[in-house]
Parts: structure tokens; C-alpha cells; sequence
């Protein structure tokens, strides 16, 4: 019997030589980050990778393939336009992760939001200039709390500078976990801008993890980018009256097993809260 949820996608990165490897994964992880926002990508940006995997055509050819596609699409609906973005946002993903290219500065975080969604949000590589909320499934509806629109330049610069002068030598892998989940939870909470801010800040993320010497190659963006959502909204947020408090528990989980190889049990459920939170 065929197993009708097996991702074909999935098995052919599986059985890439090492020399296609990492590109594959960056493809992979690319196309999984879609996952956080809902956004599925069409079977044309699929066959569009494999041939950038195999050495037919070149990212940035892959890239133009993808944009004639859709010019030639006058008329979409809201779901194709959807399609579309997930497209576009992965294959740009794609060719930032298969770059060695990076400095450690808002620039950069600023600039990698704005190669992802130039001409899909008008706010691509723009701070945001108000409030939001929004509804988390984790926590039955509620919501994080998120740094205010007047106040982002100056939170984001403080987090730079206090990662920037960190020191690691002398942790063990244990505290260094830590350390980074802490840092790349608080980077999140920020929420600089109106949207894509987690496939940002795990680009941005994954990019930095190589400059400290991981690998950060193996299929956990691809496989379980909701779980890594689910973990940053985890680690920053408290309702002490009904006795729920921010952890880092599942998004170190979670890098213990993107960086160390572990097998931790990844479950969407383990971090759900139910019950009366006063919503």
C-alpha cells in the first residue's frame, strides 16, 4: 500500500548525495518556514528547486523562473496569491541560506526581511510604526505581548549590543543552549515588523548559528518550523494569576536537536494551554 503521506519532496532531499546536501536542505528548510504563516508553496516551485539541486539552472535562475511564472498570471485568487508568496519567500530564502555572506547588525536583520518580501509587503524591510496582537493557538486565543511600535529602534539596538558583547568561551553546551534560546526569544518577542517576522529571525538565526561554527543543516526548519513558533511564543509569555509562565524549555528542545543531533520528542501539544486564562 502506498503511503499517501509520504512527501515526495521530502524522500528525494533524503536521498541527496553530501555534494547536493546542503543545498538541498536549504530548500528544504526554506520551503518548511512557509509552514509558520500557513502558506503552502505550488508543485511548480518544487520542480523549480530539484532543478536547482541537480545543477540545471542556478538559485538566482530559479528565482527569475519563479517570477515569470507569476507575471504570466494577470487575474489570481487570494489563495494564489498566497501560492505566490510562498514561492517567492522560499526560493529568496533558499539563496540566503546557500550564501556564506553575513554580519551580526540590525542591517542585516533589516536587510534579509526585505530581500525576502520585496514586492509582496509594502513594509518589506521597514520597522512598523504601530501596535499588534495577535490570537495564539497555544494559549486558547490570547496573545504575547510585543514590543511597542515607538520603542522598536532602541529595544532592537539593546539586544544587538548585549549579543554583540557577549562572551561563550567557558560555557557548556548546556548554558550556551540557553543562552541562544534566551537571545533569539527576545529578538522575536520584538516583533520589528507588521509581518514575516519569524521566517526572518530564522534565517537571520540560522545564518548567525554558522558564524559561532554549528551546522545548522539538518531538516528541523523544514520538519517542524510550526513547533519552532510555538516555542518562541512559549518563551515569552506569563499569566502568573493562572499560574502559566514564560520557558525556554521547548525552544531549547528544540536547538539541542537542530544543533547537537539529539532526538527529543518535538509535539505541538506538549506546549498547548488550556483552560480559563481570562481571555
Amino acid at each position: 500500500m502506498v503511503d499517501i503521506k509520504k512527501d515526495p519532496f521530502e524522500e528525494y532531499i533524503k536521498n541527496l548525495p553530501p555534494t547536493k546536501k546542503e543545498l538541498g536542505q536549504a530548500w528544504s528548510a526554506a520551503i518548511g518556514l512557509q509552514d509558520v504563516d500557513g502558506l503552502k508553496p505550488s508543485e511548480y516551485l518544487y520542480e523549480t528547486a530539484k532543478k536547482n539541486i541537480d545543477g540545471e539552472i542556478s538559485v538566482d535562475e530559479a528565482g527569475d523562473l519563479i517570477n515569470s511564472y507569476y507575471e504570466s498570471k494577470k487575474e489570481r485568487s487570494e489563495t494564489e496569491m498566497r501560492t505566490e508568496e510562498a514561492d517567492k519567500v522560499s526560493t529568496r530564502i533558499a539563496k540566503i541560506l546557500s550564501e556564506k555572506a553575513f554580519t551580526f547588525s540590525q542591517a542585516q536583520y533589516l536587510s534579509i526581511h526585505r530581500e525576502l518580501f520585496r514586492g509582496i509587503y509594502s513594509h518589506a524591510g521597514k520597522m512598523r510604526d504601530y501596535n499588534i496582537t495577535k490570537k495564539e493557538w497555544v494559549f486558547d486565543g490570547d496573545t504575547v505581548s510585543y514590543g511597542g511600535a515607538l520603542d522598536l529602534r532602541e529595544t532592537l539596538d539593546y539586544d544587538f549590543s548585549q549579543e554583540r558583547e557577549f562572551r561563550y568561551k567557558g560555557l557548556t553546551m548546556d548554558e550556551t543552549i540557553h543562552h541562544l534560546a534566551v537571545f533569539i526569544s527576545r529578538l522575536w518577542q520584538i516583533h520589528v515588523f507588521g509581518e514575516g517576522n519569524t521566517r526572518t529571525t530564522a534565517v537571520f538565526f540560522i545564518k548567525y548559528l554558522r558564524t559561532l561554527g554549528f551546522e545548522a543543516e539538518n531538516d528541523l526548519f523544514a520538519e517542524h518550523s510550526w513547533y519552532f513558533r510555538n516555542a518562541l511564543v512559549r518563551a515569552n509569555y506569563n499569566n502568573i494569576k493562572n499560574g502559566v509562565y514564560e520557558t525556554t524549555e521547548f525552544l531549547e528542545k528544540f536547538l539541542r536537536n537542530l544543533l547537537l543531533d539529539e532526538k527529543n520528542e518535538l509535539h505541538n501539544r506538549e506546549m498547548h494551554i488550556s483552560g480559563n486564562l481570562n481571555i
